[in-house]
């Protein structure tokens, strides 16, 4: 199901996400793509703070469950709510079945989450998060 095809609280046309996104935003959070590794503006970043969804502007994880998993994207180890964030099954790759993050407030693609890979966190998850998806709010701003 794509985001277009479920009812979100913050719901938009295609050509509304269009105008209001780059190109690289609609891609990656309308229609599910990917940015390159290593490539993210966040992928680094130590700054404190809130992560929002570029999209929407919905609060998805804070820079308190941000580790450096050395994957090329920005990974958390929790949302900031189990509510902000959806899971869906995701048989895009064909043989290596993922789960998919989106915002729950707009259905944006987010990335994905793997778990039981052996992570050094509290929840041995990893959201595995495209920068391009998200804005970061610092704490002290």
């Amino acid at each position: 199901m794509t985001p277009s095809e479920r009812s979100y609280p913050t719901t938009k046309s295609e050509q509304e996400w269009r105008e209001q996104l780059t190109p690289e935003e609609y891609a990656v959070l309308r229609q599910a793509g990917t940015e390159r590794p290593g490539t993210g503006e966040y992928t680094d970043t130590k700054t404190e703070g809130v992560y929002a969804c570029r999209a929407c502007g919905a609060e998805l994880f804070t820079s308190e469950t941000k580790f450096d998993s050395h994957c090329g994207w920005p990974s958390f180890y929790s949302p900031l709510a189990g509510d902000s964030v959806e899971y869906l099954e995701d048989r895009s790759l064909p043989g290596r079945p993922r789960v998919e993050v989106r915002c729950a407030n707009c259905g944006s693609h987010l990335g994905h989450v793997f778990e039981g890979e052996g992570y050094d966190t509290p929840t041995d998850q990893r959201f595995c998060i495209n920068s391009i998806a998200m804005t970061l709010r610092p704490k002290d701003a």
